[in-house]
């Protein structure tokens, strides 16, 4: 009765060892599921679509702003999605590396025309426990802006 109980959890040992070799101390694969994590919300933060319709107005013509850009935009945005989707389900697994970067720059963009600012939380707010803190109260809605300490 004994025998098959050691080996069930000499199994177990080894499957948590083999867990515990491919997974633990891979600095490369946790940047790249970070940067693929980082791309999957592309499509949820829109930073592309803004870029390019900005780009589009001052450099081709405000008219073609809301045309070109906007396609230009979600076509990038579609991209960096994608890239991201791949760079997760592959992230245990060389290369680690970013890849398409002669499309699309390794880090997500957003306007020049904005600071690109962490919204204020309790996690990251150092002003938290002084009962108050600024922040966007609805970061997608334009003019919805409220900060306290804008420097």
């Amino acid at each position: 009765m004994q025998q098959p109980m050691m080996h069930l959890s000499f199994a177990k040992t080894l499957l948590a060892a083999a867990i515990l070799v491919t997974a633990v101390g891979c600095a490369k694969t946790e940047a790249k599921l970070g940067r693929g994590m980082r791309n999957v919300t592309e499509v949820v933060r829109w930073g592309e679509m803004q870029r390019s319709i900005e780009q589009t107005a001052l450099f081709d013509s405000p008219d073609m702003a809301y045309t070109t850009g906007v396609i230009r935009g979600f076509n990038k945005t579609m991209a960096r999605t994608g890239i991201g989707i791949y760079e997760v389900v592959t992230a245990p697994f060389p290369p680690y590396d970013p890849v398409f970067t002669h499309y699309l720059p390794e880090h997500p963009v957003g306007p020049d025309s904005s600071r690109g600012q962490m919204l204020a939380d309790p996690m990251v707010g150092p002003d938290t426990y002084l009962g108050f803190s600024g922040g966007d109260i609805a970061p997608l809605i334009p003019g919805s802006r409220f900060r306290i300490f804008d420097f």
